[in-house]
C-alpha cells in the first residue's frame, strides 16, 4: 500500500529527518537534565544528612549515649525533616523515628542507602516515599542512622522531566504539522511548474510558469524556466521562419533556373542551341541558387539565434586591415582608388568570421557599383559615444534617401543595379550581422558628386562599446 503523495515528498522526508535528529538531541538533553537534577537533589540531601550526623556525633562525644538519646527523642518529635535510628552494639533499637535500619550490611565508615518509607496521607491512605540516609558506628559501638525524605524533591524533578517530555512531544507534533504544511506548499508550487512543463511537452510553447513575486527560490526557478521557454520559442519560431523564408526566397531563382533549362532543351531539340553552353549556363544558375541559399540560411540563423555565437575581443583595425589587403588588388584591377583609415588599439566584441563576411559584402558592393576612376575608402574609428564604427564609402551612384530603408530587405534591388550580378541579399546579411551583435546598419550619402561621379554611398556598421 503506497503512502499518500504528500508523505513521499522530499520536504516531508527532510522534516522527518530533522524531527528524528531533534528527538535524539532532545532525549539526550532530557537524560542529562534528569541525571544532573537528580544528582543535585541527592547531593544536597546527602550534605544535609552529613551535617546532621556530624552534629549528633559531636553531641555524643560531649554527653555520651544518654545525651544523644535525649537529643534524638526531642528531634524526632520536632519539625526537623530527618529520620533517626539509634541501636546498641547488638543492633537492638534504643530510640528513633523508624523501626529498622534500611542498611542491610554495616561496614566500617559511612554506609549510604536509598530506601522507601511508608507513610499515610491526609486521607489516611498509605503512601510510599523515597528517602535517603547513612548509618555510622559511633566510638562506643552504637549504630546511628540519619535519613531524610527526598520524595518531594524527586517529585519536583520528575514533574520537570515530564513537562520537558510533553514539550518535546508537542514540538514533534507541531513539526509534523509544519512538515505537512510545507510539503503541501512545495507540492502546490511544483505542481504549477509540472503543469507548465506538461503543456510545453504537449506542444504549447506559449505556456509559462507563474512568478509569485516573492523573490524566493521558486520564483528564481520559474523565472529561469520562463526564460528558457522564451528562448526555445524564439528558436522554434526562427527555424520555422527560416524554413518559410528559404522556401519563399528560393522559389524565384529555382523557377528561373527551370525556365532557362526548359528553353535550352527546346532549342537543342530544334537543333538551334548549344548543349554545352546550356549546361554551363545551368551550372552558373545553380551556383547562384546555392549562393542565395547560403545567404538566406545565414540570415535566418542569425535572426533565430538572437545574438552572434562565439564572440571574442579583438582589434577591429586589424580585421579591417586584413580586408583592405584582400580587396585592394581588386580595386586596382578595376581602376579604383582605394584607401584605408584605421584607428589602432581599439577593442570590439564580436564573432570575427561573421563580421568579416559582413565587411566583405559591403566592400564588394562598393567595388561593384563604383565605376572605373572612382574611389573606395574603408574606415575604422571610435565614436564619441564609445561605439565602434566600420564604414565603407564610395562615390558610385549611391542609394536614394527614400530607398535606404527598403534596400536592406531581402531580394530588393534598385533600378540602377538590375544589370549587376547578385541576389539582393548583401545588405540584408550585413543588417542581420549588425543586429546579432547588438549594433545597427546606417546608410548615408557619400562624398557627393565630383568629376562625374557620385553622389556615392556611406555604409556604416556600428557595434556597441565594450564595457
Amino acid at each position: 500500500m503506497r503512502l499518500p503523495r504528500i508523505f513521499r515528498t522530499t520536504p516531508f522526508r527532510l522534516t522527518l529527518l530533522f524531527l528524528a535528529m531533534f528527538s535524539a538531541a532532545a532525549a539526550a538533553f532530557l537524560a542529562y537534565a534528569y541525571l544532573a537534577t537528580a544528582g543535585e537533589v541527592n547531593r544536597r540531601a546527602d550534605a544535609e544528612i552529613l551535617r546532621e550526623m556530624n552534629a549528633l556525633e559531636a553531641l555524643y562525644r560531649r554527653g555520651g549515649a544518654s545525651a544523644l538519646n535525649q537529643a534524638l527523642i526531642e528531634r524526632a518529635v520536632g519539625e526537623r525533616p530527618f529520620l533517626y535510628l539509634l541501636r546498641d552494639k547488638e543492633g537492638e533499637k534504643i530510640t528513633g523515628s523508624i523501626e529498622e535500619s534500611p542498611v542491610e550490611e554495616n561496614e566500617p565508615g559511612e554506609n549510604w542507602t536509598t530506601f522507601q518509607v511508608t507513610d499515610t496521607d491526609m486521607d489516611g491512605a498509605e503512601v510510599k516515599r523515597t528517602a535517603r540516609g547513612m548509618e555510622e558506628r559511633l566510638s562506643g559501638g552504637e549504630l546511628l542512622f540519619v535519613g531524610a525524605d527526598v520524595s518531594q524533591s524527586e517529585g519536583f524533578v520528575t514533574g520537570i522531566v515530564r513537562a520537558l517530555w510533553g514539550a518535546g512531544a508537542l514540538v514533534i507534533l507541531l513539526g509534523l504539522a509544519g512538515g505537512v504544511a510545507v510539503s503541501r506548499n512545495v507540492s502546490r508550487h511544483m505542481a504549477g511548474l509540472n503543469d507548465t512543463i506538461a503543456a510545453v511537452r504537449a506542444g504549447d510553447l506559449k505556456a509559462r510558469a507563474r512568478v509569485r513575486g516573492a523573490r524566493d527560490e521558486y520564483d528564481e526557478l520559474a523565472g529561469g524556466l520562463n526564460e528558457m521557454l522564451d528562448r526555445l520559442e524564439r528558436s522554434m519560431g526562427g527555424l520555422r521562419h527560416a524554413g518559410d523564408a528559404i522556401a519563399h526566397d528560393l522559389r524565384s531563382p529555382l523557377t528561373r533556373l527551370r525556365a532557362r533549362m526548359e528553353a535550352a532543351l527546346i532549342e537543342v531539340e530544334a537543333g538551334k542551341g548549344d548543349p554545352k553552353q546550356a549546361l554551363v549556363q545551368a551550372l552558373d544558375d545553380a551556383d547562384n541558387v546555392l549562393t542565395t541559399f547560403n545567404a538566406v540560411l545565414a540570415i535566418a540563423r542569425l535572426q533565430a539565434a538572437g545574438s552572434a555565437p562565439d564572440q571574442t575581443l579583438f582589434d577591429p583595425g586589424q580585421l579591417a586591415a586584413d580586408m583592405a589587403e584582400l580587396y585592394e588588388p581588386l580595386c586596382e584591377d578595376k581602376g579604383l582608388d582605394f584607401k584605408a583609415e584605421l584607428v589602432p588599439r581599439l577593442t570590439v566584441k564580436a564573432a570575427r568570421p561573421i563580421l568579416a563576411q559582413a565587411l566583405a559584402n559591403v566592400i564588394d558592393n562598393a567595388i561593384k557599383y563604383t565605376p572605373p576612376g572612382g574611389a573606395v575608402m574603408i574606415r575604422v574609428r571610435r565614436r564619441s559615444s564609445g561605439e565602434i564604427e566600420f564604414s565603407v564609402t564610395d562615390n558610385g551612384p549611391g542609394v536614394p534617401l527614400d530607398d535606404r530603408n527598403r534596400v536592406v530587405q531581402r531580394f530588393v534591388r534598385l533600378e540602377n543595379s538590375r544589370n549587376e550580378p547578385g541576389s539582393g541579399l548583401g545588405l540584408s546579411l550585413v543588417a542581420a550581422v549588425a543586429e546579432a551583435h547588438g549594433g545597427r546598419l546606417e546608410l548615408d550619402e557619400g562624398p557627393g558628386e565630383y568629376d562625374g561621379f557620385g553622389p556615392g554611398l556611406r555604409v556604416a556598421l556600428v557595434l556597441p562599446r565594450v564595457e
